[in-house]
């Protein structure tokens, strides 16, 4: 603009006065802190109690158990045919260990498909169980005689589960439920003939059987630990039993995992642009937040150490209704002593919310460090985001009892690590090159470990799309 030239508004009239852009060039605006929307509240994070661990590993002492075969199984599905992965058979009980691929796979290509409709009975009560149904996908209830002779649901089946391996070994066997499909359901059937065909072939399946009938021989209590011999309400002078408490021979070790990153910042900005706030400081304080950030979602969902993978599969229920109902709350507290809280993601508390209004019923809040969190028979639910919710809009929500005295969850770490600005976290000087370009690496150490499997539970397959 030369001078003299007149300044016009968009409008076209004469400018009066000092534009505003013009102005804030020689004005000191007000700022705030570099904001980051990844930020959550992190409950687990801020509720797990940590315990710290010398030399990067923790090992899990536990007594000797003989229970075998409690996992899932896992399917492959070629357009309308669907197959189980010969290895996926040792989950069974009577296979736990079992490593003979041949044999697997003749037992893999005998089990037969069969699609049941909603409503349709697989197998009934007080029939001969002489097979073992893989439910390969949908619902199945376990409907048994409630206490006044009316139906009463014992439970509910899943994709992966199995029922009726009792059949394979026993053939005195009896159903002592019925399993009735709550939805369409696709199940894989082996039939004990075709295993004992099987077997009569396999040098190697006869002798596995062999010594898996040893195993019943050893008394154990209900939760499948060596029993130790007691004797009670005795008089005189009878002969005291003998005992001694055995342990697992290879106990579990947790090694330390690890996040990291190597920030960096131009010289430049670090010189130039410190006031009123300091670049590093903030450029450090959001990449600690986005480390938080991920290893909260590592304890979660990590395949080796995360709840959701680690928690055992006679710990893991399914909803009744397939919503998150105030009963199957009730459930999954029932299956552990001392609960501290639940983990579910937002939207599986709002549909736990949603459940609770059709009955009329009205929950508890607690107010723990400034916010106001719902309860279910006292024990907090805490929101966590990083528990994942699929495409079919169905997530999982977590309990947990927690902290080493109670044999719960407990978290770990290692504190006094060099430059150390948390416990367990270190930001450490790692130079400047010639591009003049400061370099800090961001390190984390963090695990977690559940010291008995009583002490983690998940409601799986929960819906929270259902709005009627």
């Amino acid at each position: 603009m030369s001078v003299g030239e007149e300044v016009r508004t968009d409008q076209g009239k004469p400018q009066q006065s000092l534009d505003t852009a013009a102005a804030r060039n020689l004005a000191t605006t007000t700022k705030s802190a570099p904001q980051m929307q990844e930020i959550s509240s992190r409950w687990l994070l801020r509720t797990l109690p940590w315990v710290d661990v010398q030399g990067g590993t923790y090992r899990v002492n536990r007594r000797l158990t003989y229970t075998v075969g409690d996992g899932r199984i896992t399917f492959l599905k070629t357009g309308e045919r669907v197959e189980v992965i010969p290895a996926e058979l040792g989950e069974l009980p009577v296979l736990r260990s079992y490593e003979d691929e041949e044999v697997l796979a003749e037992l893999a290509q005998r089990c037969r498909q069969r699609d049941f409709a909603p409503g349709e009975v697989i197998a009934s009560f007080g029939n001969g169980a002489d097979e073992v149904h893989l439910l390969a996908h949908g619902r199945v209830e376990k409907i048994g005689t409630g206490p006044y002779g009316d139906d009463a649901v014992l439970g509910v089946l899943a994709d992966g589960a199995y029922f009726g391996e009792q059949g394979l070994l026993d053939p005195d066997a009896i159903w002592e439920y019925t399993a009735r499909a709550d939805t369409a359901c696709t199940v894989l059937t082996l039939s004990r003939q075709d295993f004992e065909q099987v077997a009569e072939r396999a040098d190697s399946l006869r002798e596995h059987l062999q010594q898996l009938r040893a195993i019943p021989e050893q008394r154990t209590n209900k939760y499948g630990e060596k029993e130790v011999a007691l004797a009670a309400g005795h008089s005189g002078e009878p002969d005291i039993p003998h005992t001694f408490v055995d342990y697992e021979a290879r106990p579990r070790e947790y090694e330390l995992s690890i996040a990291q990153t190597v920030l960096r910042i131009h010289t430049r900005v670090a010189d130039l642009y410190n006031q009123p706030m300091n670049q590093t400081e903030h450029q450090l304080r959001l990449t600690v937040e986005a480390l938080k950030e991920r290893q909260e979602h590592e304890l979660i969902n990590n395949r080796e150490f995360g709840l959701l993978s680690n928690c055992q599969y006679d710990q893991r229920l399914q909803p009744h209704d397939g919503v998150p109902s105030p009963d199957d709350m009730d459930e999954l507290l029932s299956r552990r002593r001392g609960t501290k809280f639940f983990l579910a993601h937002p939207r599986a508390i709002a549909a736990f919310g949603r459940e609770l209004n059709k009955r009329g019923l009205v929950p508890e809040t607690v107010e723990i460090g400034g916010n106001r969190i719902p309860t279910w028979r006292g024990v907090p639910i805490y929101p966590c985001n990083k528990i994942p919710v699929t495409e079919a809009r169905t997530t999982s929500i977590i309990a947990m009892r927690t902290g080493e005295n109670e044999q719960g969850v407990i978290g770990l770490r290692q504190s006094g690590i060099p430059d150390e600005i948390e416990p367990s976290l270190s930001v450490r000087f790692m130079g400047i090159n010639e591009q003049a370009i400061i370099s800090y690496l961001v390190t984390a150490y963090y695990s977690a470990a559940v010291l008995v499997p009583d002490a983690l539970g998940v409601l799986e397959n929960v819906e929270i799309g259902r709005w009627r």
